[in-house]
């Protein structure tokens, strides 16, 4: 019995030890940025034509949590799509238009003003319209993507 609560302590112990190993390989950076010091691109992980991209925090492509603001200018829109991780948008600027299916239906769409928040769960088929400039900030768990519920709809 000593020997079994010996090799049990000395689990614990090692499991203990990888824990923090691993919690100070994962200390987080801090991060101050004001809007001009953001770098925009015209592509991203989540960007497509159209749109412009920037990480704020992690890489949607790579495992872990992430979060990217998104720009999308006046008239865009995006056809009936999911994501295989559950997010949470925040709307910046501009009105944002958003419903849920695998068709798009205008009648379903809502408005979101600046200031709005909404969550797109895992693989949910969802829409968007864009009538004005817009910007969002997404968060999320990685690795992150779009898969498009009629393939043909991959470019805008």
């Amino acid at each position: 019995m000593t020997i079994r609560r010996l090799v049990l302590a000395l689990c614990c112990l090692e499991l203990a030890a990888i824990a923090h190993g691993l919690h100070a390989q994962a200390k987080p950076e801090t991060i101050a940025m004001t809007p001009p010091e953001m770098k925009w691109g015209a592509q991203g992980g989540l960007a497509m034509a159209g749109m412009e991209q920037v990480n704020l925090v992690g890489d949607p492509s790579k495992p872990g949590p992430y979060t990217l603001r998104l720009k999308f200018p006046a008239g865009y829109k995006l056809a009936p799509h999911s994501h295989p991780d559950s997010r949470e948008v925040t709307v910046l600027s501009g009105t944002w238009y958003t419903g849920y299916g695998e068709n798009f239906d205008a009648a379903a769409l809502k408005a979101l003003p600046a200031g709005s928040f909404y969550t797109e769960p895992a693989n949910l088929a969802h829409f968007v319209e864009v009538r004005e400039p817009v910007t969002i900030q997404v968060s999320g768990t990685g690795p992150s993507g779009r898969v498009f519920v009629k393939p043909t709809d991959n470019a805008r």
